[in-house]
């Protein structure tokens, strides 16, 4: 069984109360572990050891609209993140003290994409380096590079850039939609919640 996730913008409003300002679903965000593992610290394959908004819950002032979709029996991971911190995020630090376990570095004539690590590329590795046990990224030597199948493999430390693109698909329109309006309300009053079931 999957996990889906849920969410909305709020943004507070001049009197200082919370308002429900979009729906989360609008944005179509797809079941994707890896964004959510890096943004959230839900699903994904364990290779991200500092997730960018984990495990805070809701905040006690959220609206009421959010309050009757967020709590229920099944929902659970509750978290947010306010504009300025979304903002403020190095897309490119690392999430991990190191090379991931479940994922590599392809390339080949088409270009380099993040792929999971899986059992015919740990054989791979073994053989390359050595060994008879099967070889995950971080236990091949520095610089170590595996070739399978016409594609070069290298290990590689999870960024939010890598996981999450902030410049692609849904997570780009939740940002620009997030920026757009803290410039009409104030950074410090736009805020994304979420929640999984």
């Amino acid at each position: 069984m999957g996990t889906d996730i849920d969410g909305v913008i709020e943004c507070r409003s001049a009197d200082g109360h919370w308002q429900l300002e979009a729906d989360l679903l609008d944005f179509r965000p797809p079941r994707d572990y890896d964004a959510w593992e890096c943004l959230f610290g839900v699903r994904g394959t364990g290779d991200v050891q500092r997730p960018l908004f984990a495990a805070r819950g809701l905040p006690q002032d959220i609206s009421e609209a959010t309050r009757e979709a967020a709590v229920g029996d099944w929902q659970h991971s509750h978290t947010y993140a306010t504009w300025p911190e979304v903002a403020a995020v190095d897309w490119d630090e690392p999430l991990a003290a190191g090379p991931a376990w479940n994922r590599a570095l392809r390339r080949d004539r088409e270009g380099e994409d993040l792929v999971r690590v899986t059992p015919g590329l740990r054989e791979a590795a073994a053989a390359t380096f050595g060994g008879d046990l099967l070889l995950a990224p971080p236990e091949w030597p520095p610089g170590g590079e595996v070739h399978l199948d016409g594609a070069v493999y290298r290990p590689v430390v999870p960024t939010a850039r890598l996981l999450a693109p902030p410049d692609e698909g849904c997570w780009a329109q939740v940002w620009r939609t997030m920026r757009e309006l803290a410039a009409r309300h104030g950074d410090e009053h736009v805020r994304l919640l979420v929640w999984f079931g």
